[in-house]
């Protein structure tokens, strides 16, 4: 992406362990991500489960996407999360709601079953919320869950996200969730 890169890595200690976002790494990568998009849990809402071609697809285009960047989630160092962080902006999400210039866009699912349900999506996606808005001059973070996905959805809202309308998109109808620099208390805000 342009104004946002998690090349090299970047860290946060969290109640739940160390976090870690790295850029999702094709060749070593992909073996687990396909393991947890045939999870039926993930399945549903991702619609990539199947032969691994599937996958590998999405990614390629993840990773030609001028404004997206692919990345992989550890806490404590064992892989548990995927992210697609992105220029909202410059997306095709753009011509479904009021966009404004740098807003950035977060896809995320948690891999392992053992890792839902426990506020650590919650708290990982306030995390890298406060951290897209420190690095970059955007004044807020957007996501949109499938409508069907109350989880996501109530785990956007803990982490600070309001739910701003019901998008239609293409492949979804979608909560568009919005996390507005304007609305964080001072104190909140990563450093």
């Amino acid at each position: 992406m342009t104004t946002l890169s998690t090349r090299g890595g970047w860290l946060l200690p969290t109640p739940f362990g160390r976090f870690e976002l790295e850029p999702l790494r094709p060749l070593k990568d992909l073996a687990v991500l396909h393991a947890w998009m045939n999870d039926p849990e993930v399945a549903a809402f991702w619609d990539l489960a199947g032969p691994r071609e599937v996958l590998d697809r999405h990614i390629a285009a993840v990773l030609s996407a001028a404004h997206a960047e692919p990345c992989l989630g550890r806490l404590d160092g064992e892989a548990m999360s995927y992210w697609e962080l992105y220029r909202a902006d410059q997306d095709p999400l753009a011509d479904h709601y009021s966009a404004r210039r740098g807003d950035v866009g977060i896809h995320l699912l948690i891999g392992p079953g053992s890792f839902r349900g426990r506020g650590i999506g919650s708290t990982l996606i306030r995390a890298v919320a406060d951290w897209a808005l420190s690095r970059t001059p955007c004044s807020r973070v957007v996501s949109e869950p499938d409508l069907r996905n109350q989880r996501s959805i109530r785990a956007f809202t803990n982490a600070g996200f309001e739910p701003r309308g019901v998008l239609d998109l293409p492949e979804k109808q979608a909560m568009l969730m919005v996390y507005d620099r304007i609305l964080i208390p001072e104190t909140r805000r990563a450093g």
